[in-house]
């Protein structure tokens, strides 16, 4: 049975090199202006799904990082780390009520984790 908890994959992150760069080239891809825009976030809402630039290396990302919504951010933490991940990036504010948090699994990938209040 499904965790009802877990609301899916909604939001990606992509670290790049140059943030007005890339922000053309995603305008161009998606076929809209983003909703966010500021040097060090730059952000889309697509299909239901939110893509996000942000500057390489900003928030400790060196490649895309997906993120599931969950409802417990501190529940869902807890419950991963006891299956053997590792807390890359602990649950942090990062405004608008958003709380989110990086789990590095086993094998190195890194997962993240997004709480809306």
């Amino acid at each position: 049975m499904a965790d009802e908890a877990i609301q899916g994959i909604r939001t990606v992150l992509h670290p790049v090199a140059d943030v007005a760069a890339a922000k053309k080239l995603y305008a161009a891809l998606f076929g809209i202006e983003p909703q966010t825009d500021s040097e060090y976030y730059v952000g889309f809402e697509v299909a239901g799904q939110h893509i996000g630039l942000v500057p390489a290396g900003a928030q400790g990302l060196t490649s895309q990082v997906a993120y599931w919504h969950v409802a417990d951010i501190d529940a869902k933490l807890a419950e991963v780390t006891a299956a053997g991940g590792t807390v890359s990036s602990p649950a942090k504010e990062v405004g608008g009520g958003r709380r989110v948090a990086t789990v590095t699994d086993l094998d190195g990938n890194v997962l993240g984790l997004l709480q809306d209040s």
